[in-house]
């Protein structure tokens, strides 16, 4: 089961035992979405959007849960977040989840263009000001103005 948490203490606990950064995560315009195991929380994502563009931060499924979806069911309930929200794009930047993104169909892209698509989100602005950090990021881009229309 997926569902949105306003619950960031069960969210910076997961996202801090994964390494991440969490700097951010209490930003209001944030949504995180945790996976649930019965009562467990095994993974977690979080959605930072904007008027028309949402970034997605902080996809983490525990180890031991990993090869059975639950990362790919995170992004589809993200990418569900970030259209309802108004998103028509959507974008990421991983150090080495390129190749996992690219299978549920995102583009690489440059790294600037996703920082210019999220300024103001709380991850690139922590970019902006450690530049040295983003270094070693890669950008992706998902096309999601599509989501939610229905064809004739």
């Amino acid at each position: 089961m997926i569902e949105q948490t306003r619950d960031l203490v069960r969210v910076r606990e997961m996202v801090s035992s994964a390494g991440m950064m969490t700097e951010g995560i209490e930003w209001p315009a944030a949504c995180y979405l945790l996976a649930y195991d019965g009562d467990e929380a095994i993974g977690v994502v979080g959605v930072e959007a904007k008027i028309d563009a949402a970034l997605i931060r902080s996809l983490y499924v525990k180890e031991s849960m990993r090869r059975r979806r639950i990362g790919a069911a995170l992004v589809a309930a993200a990418r569900k977040a970030a259209h309802t929200r108004g998103a028509a794009h959507l974008y990421l930047l991983t150090k080495d989840a390129g190749d996992y993104f690219a299978r549920l169909g995102f583009e690489p892209v440059e790294v600037s263009r996703v920082m210019s698509a999220m300024t103001g989100a709380p991850q690139i602005e922590h970019y902006l000001a450690h530049p040295e950090q983003c270094a070693c990021e890669a950008g992706y881009h998902l096309d999601i103005s599509g989501d939610g229309v229905i064809e004739r």
